[in-house]
């Protein structure tokens, strides 16, 4: 087009009679984007999302905002004209820089554009939704035309005058250097303009300082009251009467964005089908309140709609979120979109669409899962999975780089809803070291912890710290090998909370771990909480040369203990996992007598159970024993029955297997029994001595088994088993 040529614009708006509603705006603006009269806002796709496209410069911007909304603008006459409808006409002349906007059909000239300095003033029968759109329009005039021969360095709004200074092409812009969808200015519904945009007053310092999860001082108490009330708010009739219902218990700034939030995340579910649909139309609000169904655009563009006296801007970006793989790259269109608010003088970032719930990854379902995480998000932290198209927006001291938020460890929001502080190491990607990999997070007070390789709870070893855990992980293979770390803090549920790729070029094949090996591996304050304290061995992996150990506790009172060992192969079946262990108890301390049946590594399981109540023994944790002697061939300890007593005490013979045609002595320590005896082919009785032991012996000659029996009360003739060993074959 010639530079001098004239233009026409056409708008359709509301008019001044039309009522002012939001349900008005909406259909009466023609869907302007977020904030002018649409809850949609630009389209993003990825993690289920529809496509956002990157806005660069104003004049693209609004045409793209006007694509988006299938209500596009001409740089030429209107094709179609529509009498009915009120429309602005702006009109300007390059060469004179002078120009006026008035309305069809009427002889009014709202406003004139004049000279270098461009001041538009309306008249007072201007309505205030007419004046947004004046706005929109002096922009497009500004960047579409102007802009072959002029550029904006500075603009200035106050009340109803916008003034915009312009320069010659070849210098160089001051202000919009760059001009995203997230940067546009408007008036809220109430008349009030957008303060200033993000800046050092809204930056937080970069890491994180661990002082609290969210951007401003918070006590979640406060809102019980208030979440429980707009949780429960339902939809009678349209938006505006929503939003009066929610905020009739809201009394601040703070209590109304609230407010809305919870309304949200409680109502509204993401629309996993339209997400994946290509080209569909942003979301009206009308539409997301009557199937309350929405996208991530639906989610920020209802939430700004809905937010009533308080600043929000909708910002589109990048995110870490469904679908996600450690370590990619983020490039072309934006895939989500989230909200900035404007609270006591300084912006705030929240997350409806993530705050309401949860997509499965197996099912592809939505399910509603209230994160409180996203509500007011401290920045160093929302920056792990958001990058917004500005990085103004990120408010952070300094701000971080595409390649940084890309490189950076992505700790989930569960990571620091249950109690996480840090994990090391910081990046997703790991290589191992001569076959190894390990893992440690600190928390901020003791949590459980359990791990999965490859989907499988195998070749790591996790041991748990009064604050965090440390987890050592043996590849099997050589490749690329998922390892995903779970938490369960005050919750029954573990949650995933870390997610690494792990990069093995070398696996230890001498590093084989048990299959049976389960989580967590040694005492620390877990088994302390069940019951069993001061151990003799306080280190996860017990080394043995001659295939034996004696491993200790202290039990606290009313406790049963219960013991198991368990080995890829040999001889440890089900039937013989704890004959390999013979367990003695004294006073309040427990005594697990091992012996293994070859070399190799084993499993040693812990169960505790309280005795007064009914249900299972249930898994406290294990020990490693390692044992390379290859000359080790321990055989079973006796079989013990249900009267063998808990102060009970067998120092010989502690094989259970005895040899053949020989006599074999016997030593035990028994309490509270009146006669005790060995039962092979004869009876052999035991006699007490001065150190309290029952001693004796017996003859293995043709028997295949041999009994300890005794008498517990001696006006009483039965006598009870609580010994049994095997004799071998001759």
């Amino acid at each position: 087009m010639h530079p001098n040529a004239l233009i026409h614009i056409t708008f359709p708006v509301v008019s001044p009679s039309q009522p002012k509603t939001a349900e008005a705006l909406d259909e009466g603006m023609g869907h302007l984007g977020p904030g002018m009269g649409e809850a949609g806002g630009p389209k993003t796709e990825g993690c289920g999302r529809e496509p956002l496209q990157r806005l660069q410069g104003v004049g693209n911007g609004i045409r793209r905002w006007q694509k988006l909304e299938r209500n596009e603008l001409h740089g030429n006459l209107v094709e179609k004209q529509h009498p009915q409808q009120t429309q602005v006409i702006t009109s300007y002349d390059n060469q004179e820089r002078r120009g006026w906007i008035g309305v069809v059909g009427s002889t009014r000239t709202l406003g004139e554009v004049r000279g270098r300095g461009l001041l538009l003033s309306p008249k007072p029968t201007a309505s205030l939704h007419f004046w947004r759109l004046l706005q929109l329009s002096i922009f497009q005039i500004l960047f579409d035309k102007i802009r072959l021969a002029e550029n904006i360095t500075s603009y200035s709004f106050a009340g109803t005058q916008l003034t915009v200074e312009v320069h010659p092409q070849d210098a160089m812009p001051q202000l919009l250097k760059k001009f995203s969808l997230a940067k546009r200015f408007q008036g809220d519904k109430n008349g009030n303009t957008r303060p200033r945009q993000p800046g050092g007053k809204d930056a937080h310092a970069y890491p994180w300082d661990r002082s609290s999860l969210k951007s401003m001082p918070l006590d979640l108490r406060q809102f019980e009251k208030l979440d429980t009330y707009a949780s429960q708010v339902t939809v009678k009739s349209g938006l505006d009467a929503l939003v009066s219902d929610l905020l009739q218990e809201a009394h601040s700034d703070l209590e109304r964005v609230r407010a809305i939030w919870i309304w949200i995340c409680h109502h509204i579910e993401y629309d996993i089908e339209a997400a994946q649909e290509k080209d569909r139309q942003a979301f009206k609000p009308t539409t997301i309140l009557q199937t309350q169904k929405t996208n991530c655009d639906g989610y920020a563009g209802l939430f700004e709609r809905m937010i009533a006296g308080v600043h929000c801007m909708t910002v589109p970006g990048y995110s870490k979120g469904f679908g996600y793989q450690p370590g990619q790259s983020f490039s072309g269109e934006f895939d989500h979109a989230w909200n900035a608010v404007f609270l006591e003088g300084r912006w705030h970032l929240v997350d409806s669409t993530w705050g309401s719930g949860l997509v499965d990854s197996t099912t592809s379902k939505f399910t509603f899962l209230y994160n409180e995480f996203y509500f007011l998000t401290h920045p160093a932290l929302f920056i792990e999975d958001h990058f917004p198209d500005n990085k103004n927006w990120q408010l952070l001291k300094p701000p971080q780089s595409l390649r940084q938020f890309e490189n950076n460890m992505y700790h989930k929001s569960e990571f620091y809803n249950k109690g996480m502080l840090s994990a090391h190491p910081q990046t997703s990607i790991i290589k191992t070291v001569n076959g190894k990999v390990t893992v440690t997070i600190e928390s901020c007070a003791p949590t459980l912890f359990m791990f999965m390789l490859n989907g499988k709870q195998e070749h790591g070893l996790l041991s748990l710290r009064k604050n965090g855990m440390k987890l050592d992980v043996y590849p099997p293979t050589v490749g690329t090998h998922k390892l995903q770390i779970f938490a369960k803090g005050n919750s029954e549920i573990y949650s995933s909370v870390l997610e690494y790729t792990l990069k093995c070029h070398y696996a230890d094949i001498d590093v084989r771990l048990p299959a049976e090996l389960h989580q967590p591996v040694g005492p620390s304050w877990f088994s302390e909480q069940m019951g069993i304290t001061k151990p003799s061995h306080p280190e996860p992996v017990i080394y043995t040369s001659d295939g034996r150990c004696s491993v200790s506790f202290s039990v606290e009172e009313g406790i049963s203990v219960l013991a198991s060992l368990h080995g890829d192969d040999g001889p440890v079946t089900e039937e013989t996992q704890r004959r390999y262990i013979f367990q003695l108890q004294w006073e309040k301390r427990t005594e697990l007598k091992v012996q293994l049946p070859h070399a190799g590594k084993f499993a040693l399981k812990i169960f505790v159970k309280k005795r007064q109540e009914p249900g299972n023994y249930v898994f406290v944790f294990n020990y490693l024993l390692c044992c390379t002697n290859s000359k080790v061939n321990w055989p079973v300890f006796p079989e013990s029955f249900g009267n063998w007593g808990q102060e009970n005490e067998l120092l010989e013979p502690l094989s259970g297997v005895l040899p053949a045609n020989r006599n074999v002595p016997f030593k035990l320590k028994l309490h509270g029994v009146a006669k005790a005896l060995v039962k092979g082919q004869d009876t052999w009785p035991l006699t007490l001595n001065r150190e309290g032991y029952w001693e004796g012996s017996c003859s293995t000659a043709g028997c295949q088994e041999v009994y300890v029996m005794v008498l517990e009360n001696a006006n009483h003739n039965f006598y009870s088993y609580i010994l049994k060993y095997k004799v071998n074959a001759q």
